[in-house]
């Protein structure tokens, strides 16, 4: 193992490296050894950035997140324009991406992780979840003071709804990710009674 390799940015590439692990082996073959094996660089590396591994996860699950809020802006900038089941499928589509779905196991089998991410964000429930809640109930909160979503729409449980139903739908992605006519369907049946037509 290369112990003198260096890294520019040593914790952005030891945060690409634990994606690809996570990506090729999943949350149970997500370790310290495979993430410096992955970026080419000795295990003292990433103790040198970060206090321990669990340190690390939190970061790295915080970095996603983040890039989650930017996508989720997107969602945002659609509020009346286009179709809401339109909208919200490409969403549904765009944010459940292959890594944060490889990142929910990670955080949900890991007390220590759950803890951490908990002390940096109170309140904000399980990450990577949380950002996906906040944007769709933004939107058909936005949707619905236009008009465009009936005034009487119960916003937190049309939320539950298409997060919960679109998790298990990205969550098992064997042979594939769904379609976007499976997320489609989805969609127009949790909105059917409160979308205005």
């Amino acid at each position: 193992m290369p112990t003198g390799v260096h890294l520019r940015d040593a914790r952005q590439q030891l945060f690409d490296a634990a994606e690809r692990v996570l990506l090729r082996d999943g949350a149970g073959g997500l370790t310290s050894r495979a993430v410096t094996d992955e970026a080419g660089c000795a295990k003292g590396v990433l103790h040198r950035h970060f206090a321990d591994f669990d340190a690390f996860l939190t970061d790295l699950v915080l970095d996603r997140a983040a890039e989650l809020d930017a996508r989720a802006r997107t969602l945002g900038e659609s509020v009346g324009t286009g179709t809401v089941a339109g909208n919200l499928t490409a969403a549904l589509t765009a944010l459940f991406g292959p890594v944060p779905v490889a990142i929910i196991p990670l955080i949900t089998f890991r007390d220590e992780l759950r803890a951490r991410l908990r002390e940096a964000t109170p309140g904000g429930g399980i990450a990577i979840l949380a950002q996906i809640t906040t944007a769709v109930s933004g939107y058909l909160a936005a949707e619905r003071a236009l008009g465009r979503v009936s005034a009487g729409a119960d916003i937190d449980s049309l939320t539950l709804s298409l997060v919960g139903g679109g998790h298990l739908l990205f969550a098992d992605r064997d042979p594939g990710p769904p379609d976007e006519a499976a997320v489609g369907k989805l969609v127009t049946t949790v909105l059917a009674d409160v979308v205005r037509r």
